[in-house]
């Protein structure tokens, strides 16, 4: 049972490994795409701590005898590319950049909570070390990103073409819909995938609240007048950002469905907080309302699934065959 323990560490060794990849591809180019100085700044200043990150995972694959994936590596490479074009052919490329900027911490968070624990079961505590000490700096990232929302509203304004702020708000709204139609996806799947009643009940719960999520949203898109095919055009826009083709690479264990989960939560926590903003300068109280009703379920939902990621390296590693 050691040596199956083993292999499952290396095997969340390498993932963390590809997924700093990723985060290098995207945090080489993100500066330039900021819009916002302060933005570009905290790209910079976690490319330093990123290229740390890659190091660390890449020795302690070394000292375990083992590489990266190479696969994968490649695979998360241009994954991280492919997050920047979307951004970059979006017209509030700084607002799309933060949100998914803000997700990407919240799986880099959640994959090393996954790591620590999955090493503290193997007694391999400088790898825990490693793990917490990376996850810290994970979440001080994310909460860098959180308090620059402001500014980066301002430069996704600044950049997209517009005769009037409150034309902006059904596109907004749009976008939101068709992120919570993606969640509907994945919390619809989540179930299936695992055994353990208390992730079955969170994935279950909030799979409700988001299914409300999408009609208040659309019942407010009517309420402006809006055009249903701007539902369809948002689902098009945004259907070539589906996360899920960017961790095909990885399996549907308990594990990475929870992290990725959890990341999604940052994605339309990050959507919700640009919607409320720009609402409030264009003076529009009620959408504004419900953006922060939907945020707080959102991060209450977040909170939720990080209080699950012991239930699921547990049940991963017995999934793997090794007790959890």
């Amino acid at each position: 049972m050691a040596r199956e323990l083993d292999e499952q560490l290396t095997k969340y060794l390498t993932d963390a490994h590809s997924i700093e990849v990723q985060a290098l591809a995207q945090l080489r180019k993100a500066p330039d795409l900021a819009g916002s100085s302060e933005l570009a700044a905290a790209f910079r200043e976690h490319l330093a701590e990123t290229e740390g990150h890659e190091r660390t995972t890449r020795e302690l694959l070394e000292a375990r005898d083992a590489s990266p994936s190479k696969v994968k590596d490649v695979v998360m490479g241009i994954g991280g590319k492919g997050f920047l074009l979307f951004a970059q052919l979006q017209p509030d490329t700084p607002g799309k950049l933060l949100s998914h900027a803000l997700s990407y911490e919240g799986l880099e968070l959640a994959s090393y909570e996954l790591l620590a624990r999955v090493a503290a079961r193997a007694d391999e505590e400088a790898v825990v070390q490693a793990a917490e000490r990376i996850r810290d700096e994970e979440r001080a990232m994310q909460e860098r990103l959180q308090l620059l929302l402001e500014p980066t509203v301002t430069a996704a304004l600044e950049a997209h073409p517009r005769d009037d702020l409150a034309t902006l708000i059904p596109k907004y709204l749009a976008d939101a819909h068709a992120i919570e139609e993606q969640a509907i996806g994945l919390l619809e799947r989540a179930p299936k995938l695992v055994e353990s009643a208390e992730l079955e009940t969170v994935f279950a719960d909030h799979l409700g609240e988001t299914r409300d999520h999408a009609e208040l949203v659309q019942e407010r898109l009517h309420a402006l007048g809006d055009d249903p095919s701007s539902l369809k055009d948002a689902a098009m826009r945004l259907g070539a950002l589906n996360w899920g083709t960017f961790f095909q690479g990885h399996p549907d264990t308990p594990g990475k469905l929870v992290a990725f989960a959890y990341a999604f939560e940052y994605l339309e926590i990050g959507g919700y907080e640009q919607l409320k903003r720009v609402a409030e300068r264009a003076g529009d109280s009620e959408t504004a309302a419900l953006a922060e009703r939907i945020l707080e379920d959102e991060r209450a939902a977040a909170t939720k699934i990080s209080g699950t990621f012991d239930t699921a390296a547990g049940e991963s590693l017995r999934a793997a065959g090794v007790a959890g």
